[in-house]
């Protein structure tokens, strides 16, 4: 295989940022319901190890603490010196995910299970021991040590239990896509991590999609929300995470379907404009802009919803029509400003529709 280019991540428009964050003046405040709990680090263990608790590294990070700082948390607990509050969000099946505290509760489960050697120079009786090393005494003291929990309930507004995720995370900030990952794990997150490691899709957007942050990701989540068709109301996290949630419902026939519609989508794009795919351009030969987002919604589901050879024997007919579509001042808005607001949404989608069925006729059956 060849080597790819060292390419930088951008930055893409048109993702009409976060306008709708948690507020003190909104209603939600006083239904927001946020309870807290006191379990022992060996219950929580336990539940660990029947997968009640979402911990895999792949929803928020790797585990990166050195054994250092895990054995000083360790010795903490020994020391009974209290610990911080973590924070945890319910799911719909009423598993917990972590917010904060993942690294936390990681060293813990890694002490019990024997995994974590302490590494306390200076202290003869704990150093280089394992937890089944330690006398009964100080096993039951790290087994009964109780943790205070704040659960964030399932029934919590998209909006404000991602804005609340944002705030308490005490550790490296996570984006809202790398939430949504944790919120919504399974087969949905899995479609995105497939989609976005295909090569069309590295292809059609230059590999320039921060990998690290999930933006790519968040692309491929954007495509099967409004691929899916679901009900936009203005509230774009709230819409990406009914997406997933719709996606975990679905059988395995109907994500083969939807990843082919996505495979010519991408395909369709950069038959037409090649490097320029998703781009704002008026000509092939433009200097590359970054990845406007609006613009992939419309046109990442609008041409994948035509067969590769239709849209192969319109190429020229498309780009100009596209042009003149990037000429029209509504469009161009739509992709720019405001683009999460409701009616701005409606309108891109209209005119980007208006030019398909201009140029390709009706979408087939």
């Amino acid at each position: 295989m060849a080597e790819q280019p060292d390419i930088t991540p951008e930055e893409p428009e048109g993702l009409g940022g976060n306008d709708d964050v948690l507020s003190s003046d909104d209603n939600s405040l006083d239904t927001l319901l946020i309870r807290h709990e006191s379990r022992t680090i060996y219950e929580i263990v336990r539940r660990i190890g029947q997968d009640a608790y979402i911990m895999d590294p792949d929803f928020q990070r790797d585990f990166i603490w050195p054994e250092k700082k895990q054995s000083k948390l360790i010795e903490s607990v020994l020391m009974r010196i209290p610990l911080p509050v973590f924070y945890l969000a319910e799911d719909d099946q009423g598993r917990m995910v972590v917010v904060d505290g993942l690294q936390r509760l990681s060293t813990f489960k890694r002490f019990l299970d024997n995994e974590l050697p302490l590494s306390i120079p200076g202290n003869d009786e704990l150093n280089n021991k394992r937890f089944k090393d330690l006398p009964p005494k100080l096993q039951n003291r790290v087994e009964d040590c109780n943790l205070i929990l704040y659960i964030m309930d399932a029934k919590i507004p998209e909006q404000a239990r991602l804005d609340i995720f944002e705030r308490v995370n005490s550790g490296v900030p996570l984006t809202r896509q790398q939430m949504r990952n944790s919120l919504y794990m399974g087969k949905a997150t899995r479609f995105l991590k497939t989609e976005a490691h295909t090569e069309i899709f590295l292809r059609a957007t230059g590999r320039s999609l921060n990998q690290g942050t999930m933006r790519d990701r968040e692309f491929v989540n954007r495509f099967c929300a409004f691929q899916l068709r679901g009900l936009y109301t203005g509230n774009m996290d709230e819409f990406l995470a009914q997406a997933l949630k719709k996606m975990n419902s679905l059988k395995s026939g109907d994500l083969s379907h939807l990843s082919a519609e996505f495979q010519i989508g991408l395909a369709n794009n950069y038959e037409v404009f090649g490097r320029q795919a998703f781009r704002k351009h008026q000509s092939l030969q433009d200097k590359q802009t970054v990845l406007n987002a609006s613009l992939w919604d419309v046109m990442s589901t609008g041409l994948s919803r035509y067969p590769e050879g239709t849209v192969k024997s319109h190429t020229q007919e498309l780009r100009k029509a596209f042009y003149d579509l990037m000429k029209n001042s509504g469009f161009e808005s739509a992709i720019t400003k405001s683009t999460n607001a409701t009616n701005v949404v409606k309108r891109r989608f209209s005119l980007a529709e208006k030019m398909f069925k201009e140029v390709l006729g009706d979408q087939p059956a």
